[in-house]
């Protein structure tokens, strides 16, 4: 249906998307910790309702399934067998760098940079150090091929990487095994809910561009939040639920640019910013940071911003355990 667009719909959507990848929006692009990044992000207590861009109807199919949380903890998986089928098609393309994957290579840098800030403020690291992850212990939740969990590694994290679709862990051992600084990655074929019955913990859990593509985002918040140790670090990054998102995340890339998959997202599917800090609150955590992403399509690079009506990526704290206090 989308392949016959108009050419005045066409411009009018190449012309969104420039506003949003390209116009007068543009920052610096982020390369290293030195750079200053707290200026360009939202705090939290600033994204609220009313900053919110204007909620219009979705497209066909628009409804969200209902929620299958019982109350009792993460204990029904939340993955979706339709986007794991979706994944394990392109699986053999995560390390072509010109490939499905492209956008993710490109964003890669920026992400990092959010992460090491975020998880060095947090911990008390030092950001300019080579291993300011030494120590730590993370898990990369929805790996792909790794190309996120690489880098986690090369920072000194003991790294867990976990994905439901089997070809993609296959082909990221293989990768990480090729460097002695990757080859220690843990990687598994399974789901978060499977290593929280596994009592299993971590100092940071890491899942980007993930959460949009399960079939319950309570559980999984849930399920992020029982694998953080009390005080530890969430980091979760997706894409919003708004018509500017409609237009240049999923019409303008995916149909127009052909920069991704056609049918990679689907618009009722998309979480936005108030609902995942709610859903995170609801799982214990407390979100801190939050940031948009900005694409720059002269210099091919994305940078950070305190615009998350599109892209962003949401930093929060694993709330403590407090001891009973009853006196006898």
């Amino acid at each position: 249906m989308l392949r016959r667009v108009p050419p005045s719909l066409r411009r009018a959507l190449l012309s969104s998307a420039y506003t949003h990848y390209g116009g007068a929006q543009i920052l610096n692009p982020i390369h290293s910790p030195s750079q200053t990044l707290l200026p360009q992000w939202r705090r939290h207590a600033a994204v609220a309702s009313s900053s919110a861009p204007p909620q219009s109807p979705p497209p066909p199919s628009p409804q969200r399934g209902p929620s299958r949380s019982g109350g009792g903890g993460p204990t029904v998986s939340s993955l979706n067998p339709a986007e794991v089928a979706k994944f394990a098609a392109i699986a053999e393309t995560w390390w072509d760098a010109n490939g499905p994957f492209k956008p993710l290579h490109l964003m890669n840098p920026t992400r990092l940079s959010f992460i090491r800030s975020t998880l060095c403020r947090h911990f008390r690291r030092d950001p300019y150090s080579s291993k300011p992850l030494e120590g730590l212990k993370v898990i990369d939740v929805g790996c792909g091929g790794g190309i996120l969990s690489e880098p986690l590694a090369r920072m000194g994290a003991t790294v867990t990487a976990i994905d439901a679709v089997d070809k993609n862990i296959k082909i990221a051992s293989i990768h990480a095994a090729s460097d002695p600084e990757t080859a220690s990655i843990e990687y598994c074929c399974t789901t978060a809910e499977a290593l929280v019955k596994e009592k299993r913990l971590f100092d940071a859990v890491i899942s980007l561009e993930v959460i949009e593509h399960v079939a319950n985002p309570l559980e999984f918040c849930e399920s992020l939040s029982a694998l953080t140790a009390p005080n530890g670090a969430i980091v979760v990054s997706t894409i919003n639920r708004s018509i500017r998102a409609y237009t240049t995340a999923i019409v303008a890339a995916e149909y127009i640019l052909r920069w991704l998959p056609r049918g990679t997202h689907e618009w009722s599917k998309l979480v936005t910013p108030e609902e995942l800090s709610l859903m995170l609150q609801k799982a214990s955590v407390s979100v801190e940071e939050m940031a948009g992403f900005i694409y720059n399509p002269l210099s091919g690079e994305w940078s950070l911003s305190d615009d998350i009506t599109v892209n962003y990526i949401a930093f929060g704290v694993k709330k403590s355990e407090t001891p009973s206090t009853n006196c006898t």
